[in-house]
């Protein structure tokens, strides 16, 4: 990567915002006990106490997959990340979906720490979100724990949305809501 001091103002945005987003999606894997809690740590992070992956497998998967988004977020090219939670048959019911704006003509300095202060209440919110969540059935099938590729169809009423957080912290547009599929879907 490369050093703070020689980076873009898109750089160093994408930068802070990929390492917010490995740390949020630790968070969200665990408020949903998707992994026993023995499988977490807590630490702080922006001086908030988060929850970290401390099994290694766990922790390099969530590292790899969000450190491969960065070239992408400094294109401009990634407009929403998502953490889908599926059940026994593979039909998604709930999802946190992190919507990013990056204004990629911004050109003066990005205060890191104006950034990372906005960013903090995300990871507030995040850990008292629990009740907002519905409760994953037990046995989820193997492969529904993949990562993959959202599809837009996999839903076919508008969803029912709850927005848990949004920012607008110039150049950094960021929102988190939870989308569950609508009564008449989840019934099927």
């Amino acid at each position: 990567m490369e050093r703070r001091e020689n980076q873009t103002p898109q750089g160093q945005i994408a930068r802070v915002l990929v390492e917010f987003l490995e740390v949020a999606i630790a968070s969200v894997v665990f408020l949903k006990g998707v992994y026993p809690s023995g499988a977490f740590e807590r630490r702080r992070y922006m001086n908030v106490v988060v929850q970290r992956a401390c099994h290694p497998q766990l922790r390099y998967y969530i590292h790899a997959t969000i450190s491969g988004l960065l070239p992408f977020i400094q294109k401009g090219m990634v407009e929403r990340v998502a953490v889908i939670f599926f059940n026994a048959n593979d039909v998604p019911l709930e999802k946190f979906v992190f919507m990013l704006g990056v204004n990629l003509s911004y050109g003066s300095t990005v205060e890191e720490v104006d950034l990372q202060f906005s960013l903090r209440s995300f990871l507030s919110k995040l850990s008292i979100s629990e009740s907002l969540t519905k409760k994953l059935p037990p046995g989820t099938s193997k492969e529904a724990n993949l990562w993959i590729p959202s599809d837009t169809k996999q839903w076919q009423q508008p969803p029912l949305i709850t927005p848990i957080k949004s920012m607008n912290c110039e150049p950094l547009c960021l929102q988190l809501y939870l989308e569950h599929p609508c009564l008449s879907e989840s019934l099927l």
